[in-house]
């Protein structure tokens, strides 16, 4: 189950940020999205690891916690998607399936010509469609 999503920007401000679990655990996963930036600054600061990656968007398992798996994408903008999910056990074309549809529905939403690029999204109908996109990838993941 995908507990937090996050999209920050190419200057680590968050652009989006939605957690799906009751509010005592947002403040912990806000922290954990912040943390994992951490990780995503290294792997694209590092030559010597990600030479051969440098191309692919996918980050992959940033991080796994306890509890917690925390997963990552970049896009060409250097704009990051912070997934943060409970299931310990996920495939990784599950994750790539859900990063790949979570940009189209950012895409979609930054190109709307009253969003002020580098501000937080605030669309009703991006908020909708990124809450199909996580309860979808949870009915994949089950079966």
């Amino acid at each position: 189950m995908i507990v937090c999503i996050a999209v920050v920007g190419h200057q680590n401000n968050p652009l989006y940020l939605q957690s799906f679990t009751e509010s005592d655990d947002a403040l912990k996963l806000h922290h954990i999205v912040h943390c994992s930036l951490d990780v995503v600054d290294e792997r694209v600061n590092n030559p010597k690891k990600s030479a051969p990656t440098l191309s692919e968007t996918f980050l992959g398992l940033l991080y796994p916690t306890e509890n917690y798996k925390v997963y990552g994408y970049l896009t060409n903008t250097k704009v990051k998607f912070i997934m943060v999910t409970t299931d310990l056990d996920v495939r990784d074309a599950d994750v790539r399936n859900f990063f790949r549809r979570f940009h189209a529905a950012y895409v979609d939403a930054v190109s709307n010509p009253f969003h002020v690029p580098g501000k937080k999204i605030t669309s009703r109908t991006f908020a909708e469609r990124v809450s199909t996109i996580v309860k979808s990838f949870g009915l994949n993941s089950a079966g």
